[in-house]
């Protein structure tokens, strides 16, 4: 049996060794302000970045669905009535020449072709020329990519004059295939200087591996590294297409003189220099421009934001 043992009644009680707790009020320290400060700062750097950048496109699509009587009443009234809505803007925009419209359904479709097909040729021929530049080694490597980087920094407009008398000695000028090449000539540098950055970002074990396997380098690029490297290649897809969609100079020099082979810069410059087009048609043109890039961009977001090489290496 054990015997307990109790302390005498006269005995002092044994001192509490616990730590006192202090006081809970809230201390406003210096680590404390700056963490709230920069974090109302923040919301309001990006609520005013976001209001700054997205107000023009509101108030473009604003105008190109408002009625123009009412528009040229209140231009500066930001919230629109929903009986003076209307879609015969976008109709008139879209209807052909034919019958009285603006014909951009023809201009889109010159456009989508043209870009199109300058993604297809530069994404050939920069995929192979940066992967070449990555992985092989030849003499003069390094100044090949540095040599790629600086033709880029050449404005186009040198190249203007150039080209034009080129492709009208050879009578191409007037067609969509000598721009796409023109297109080309300004994209592929760019896209090979930065597709060589990505690739050489992909871990070269996992083509040794696929090496020893048996496979062939045609084979390691299309089946290893082609895979790895989608997010760069799309990204580099899109910054083509809007360089070819949106653009003016080369569009103007090589198909002003035929209206049907015209691309949408070129019917948007067209309402905007014209006194006798309201702004809201205008404004309905430019939305058609910029919806596509929009479009594209959010489709392929996640894409574009995707890992690297993310669970290709397990040891």
């Amino acid at each position: 049996m054990t015997r307990m043992v109790t302390a005498p009644a006269d005995s002092p009680a044994a001192p509490d060794t616990r730590p006192s707790r202090a006081p809970t009020g809230r201390g406003w320290s210096r680590n404390t302000v700056e963490t709230r400060v920069l974090g109302v700062l923040r919301w309001i750097v990006i609520v005013g970045l976001a209001l700054f950048t997205l107000f023009p496109f509101y108030y473009m699509a604003l105008l190109s669905v408002r009625d123009l009587s009412s528009l040229l009443q209140e231009p500066a009234r930001l919230w629109p009535l929903l009986s003076e809505l209307t879609v015969g803007t976008y109709r008139d925009v879209l209807t052909p020449t034919e019958s009285g419209g603006q014909g951009f359904v023809r201009f889109m479709a010159n456009s989508a072709l043209i870009a199109l097909g300058t993604v297809a040729v530069t994404l050939v021929f920069a995929v192979l020329g940066s992967y070449a530049l990555a992985r092989l080694r030849f003499p003069g490597r390094r100044r090949i990519g540095v040599l790629f980087l600086a033709v880029y920094l050449f404005p186009s407009i040198l190249l203007a004059v150039p080209l034009f008398v080129f492709f009208t000695a050879l009578g191409l000028r007037g067609s969509l295939g000598p721009l796409v090449l023109v297109y080309v000539s300004q994209t592929i540098a760019v896209a090979i200087y930065t597709l060589r950055n990505y690739f050489q970002t992909v871990p070269a074990s996992i083509e040794e591996a696929a090496a020893v396997d048996g496979a062939t380098r045609f084979t390691i690029m299309r089946k290893v590294t082609l895979p790895l490297a989608m997010p760069a290649i799309l990204s580099n897809a899109l910054f083509v297409f809007m360089i070819a969609w949106n653009e003016f100079l080369f569009a103007l020099l090589f198909l002003v003189e035929d209206r049907s082979r015209w691309t949408v810069s070129l019917g948007l410059s067209q309402l905007a220099g014209s006194i006798e087009i309201p702004t809201t048609v205008l404004m309905a043109g430019s939305v058609i421009l910029t919806l596509p890039i929009v479009i594209l961009f959010f489709a392929t977001e996640r894409l574009l934001t995707g890992g690297l090489t993310a669970g290709a290496e397990k040891g």
